[in-house]
């Protein structure tokens, strides 16, 4: 059964498989905080239409309540353990929400989501008083697809995440320096050497840009994708990348 990936810039793709749609990290504003859309137009009205919503964790370029009040009401919203309780807003947008952890799997009509661990900080910011796991997802179906939210590589991550047909990899950032927990394309690179899909697709560089540093390291703005697809030719040969434009998507069977 072929899964269908529409990336719509940052971490926000659209995953289609089995007449399933699950959107994950939805991020649709134009400007949030100190950071600007600087590339891609706003995803349309049709990229908010899913059965369900996959958030990797409560940073709000990844749990973005404006974004999520565009959902239609009742849709599943799977977040980390503590999302409610650390983001009050979430409860008022009439979104039905599992919360799960590392371990947990969540059946989505023919679909299996199985959420995965990540390195990374999860809690939401700047600093509240309740934590949240950061998490990854694998969308089991016809095809094993990985999402890895923001993670940095850690031991186990082969084992923790399983096998893998696609992995929607984040590259870069949305400034000149990544911090810890994180992967530049170097590292997306070797998690996906060490994971052993086939078919990969750069997210998360690319779209937002802190306002008033675009003349600062533009290198890291632009250049992520090119350079996991470099990076990723030499390290995992085996594996075909698809580094799509904003709104682009592509088409895979598994085993491609």
């Amino acid at each position: 059964m072929p899964v269908e990936v529409t990336w719509w810039g940052h971490a926000t793709c659209t995953i289609e498989e089995s007449g399933v749609r699950l959107l994950t990290d939805p991020l649709f504003a134009r400007r949030l905080a100190h950071l600007r859309r600087r590339r891609g137009a706003l995803p349309p009205p049709e990229a908010a239409v899913a059965d369900a919503v996959l958030v990797s964790h409560l940073h709000a370029d990844h749990l973005h309540v404006p974004s999520l009040a565009r959902l239609a009401p009742g849709t599943r919203l799977i977040a980390p353990a503590g999302a409610s309780r650390a983001v009050p807003g979430l409860g008022r947008l009439g979104l039905s929400i599992t919360e799960v952890r590392a371990g947990d799997t969540v059946e989505v009509g023919a679909l299996r989501v199985r959420a995965v661990p990540a390195r990374h900080d999860g809690r939401r910011l700047p600093v509240g008083p309740h934590r949240s796991p950061a998490l990854g997802y694998v969308v089991e179906g016809g095809a094993r697809t990985y999402f890895a939210g923001d993670t940095g590589l850690f031991d186990g991550m082969a084992d923790a995440v399983g096998p893998v047909d696609v992995a929607l990899l984040p590259v870069g950032g949305w400034g000149p320096r990544l911090g810890l927990g994180h992967l530049d394309a170097g590292r997306a690179a070797q998690a996906l050497a060490a994971l052993g899909a086939l078919s990969a697709v750069p997210v998360h560089y690319g779209t937002y840009w802190p306002i008033g540093m675009d003349g600062v390291r533009p290198h890291e703005f632009h250049a992520p994708g090119e350079e996991f697809v470099r990076h990723a030719a030499r390290l995992a040969p085996k594996a075909a990348v698809h580094r799509l434009g904003h709104g682009e998507s592509v088409r895979l069977e598994a085993g491609q």
